[in-house]
């Protein structure tokens, strides 16, 4: 491994930039142009827990660290502009697993079209990745898990247990089918429709990190609302069929609880509202917690203290 300020070099040539970013990577803090309200969130991903070396290579790593940043900018709303990176490692960790994950951060950054400002570098005994999204609401009030109202419709955009499904199949030692396990080692965010689903007037929403049904009760809690899933309106995919016969699972599990595939889902007051390619998956009703085609339903999604 070379030393801090060499490899601190190396990673910030050619950083991915705006139009926002007035000044850059380089001094001891950036500067950026925005139009409103700013919105941030933060996330920490640790090798062991959120990835393991033996599954994902160091381009993943880094792709999966924004990409799980940026779905909450996303989830707000907002306009994804910035991110910065921290990130620790073992001193004997190889140099070029250091620069293939700022290739991946710099390639998911392209992706989502934010700015790569800053961050920093430590050692720790394992590798801990700390990542800071900014966001701005150009001059809208942010949607909050808080505004969802009785007759509201529920939608989804983007994908549902491809994740749950792949680390399932790595866990039993599969690297196939192929399109789940991508999924587990980087989700595929649908980035610009945070915005989308704001300027189509969504009273609620949020990402799909800990599963849909959790999630969704976390959206139901804030809100005091029940909501319904219809089931039959859930995408069960080929891939996740075939993992599930392979290991006694039941694949709808993987739609319901599955996390890790930082879909958004959003309510809207009306279905003329819902916007194109977003999928109607339920409804909002009066009372409390969220039941799966009007029966409850235990959410098992994912709990990093429990």
């Amino acid at each position: 491994m070379s030393g801090e300020f060499e490899l601190i070099e190396a990673i910030t040539a050619e950083l991915p930039t705006n139009d926002r970013v007035t000044l850059g990577a380089g001094d001891d803090a950036a500067a950026l142009r925005l139009e409103g309200e700013a919105v941030v969130s933060t996330d920490v991903l640790v090798e062991n827990v959120h990835f393991k070396r033996a599954w994902s290579s160091a381009h993943d790593v880094g792709r999966k660290s924004v990409a799980v940043n940026v779905s909450d900018i996303e989830a707000m709303g907002a306009i994804p502009v910035a991110v910065v990176v921290a990130l620790a490692f073992p001193k004997d960790l190889d140099r070029q697993w250091v620069l293939d994950f700022a290739a991946g951060v710099k390639q998911e950054c392209a992706t989502a079209n934010v700015a790569l400002v800053g961050g920093d570098l430590s050692s720790s005994s394992i590798i801990v990745v700390n990542v800071t999204a900014l966001g701005d609401l150009a001059g809208r009030r942010p949607v909050t898990r808080a505004g969802a109202r009785p007759g509201d419709i529920v939608a989804v955009r983007g994908s549902l247990g491809w994740s749950a499904a792949g680390l399932v199949a790595l866990s039993r030692g599969f690297r196939s089918p192929k399109d789940v396990v991508r999924a587990a080692l980087c989700p595929d965010v649908p980035y610009g429709q945070g915005v989308v689903a704001a300027e189509a007037g969504a009273t609620a929403m949020m990402d799909v990190s800990d599963g849909l049904i959790q999630d969704l009760g976390h959206l139901a809690r804030r809100s005091g609302v029940a909501i319904d899933v219809r089931s039959d309106t859930l995408e069960v995919a080929d891939p996740m069929q075939r993992v599930g016969a392979a290991t006694g699972k039941d694949p709808l599990g993987f739609v319901l609880d599955g996390g890790e595939d930082y879909a958004l889902v959003a309510t809207f007051p009306r279905p003329a509202d819902v916007p194109c390619g977003w999928r109607v998956v339920g409804e909002v009703r009066e009372g409390a917690g969220v039941t799966v085609d009007g029966e409850p339903y235990e959410a098992h999604g994912w709990d990093h203290l429990a």
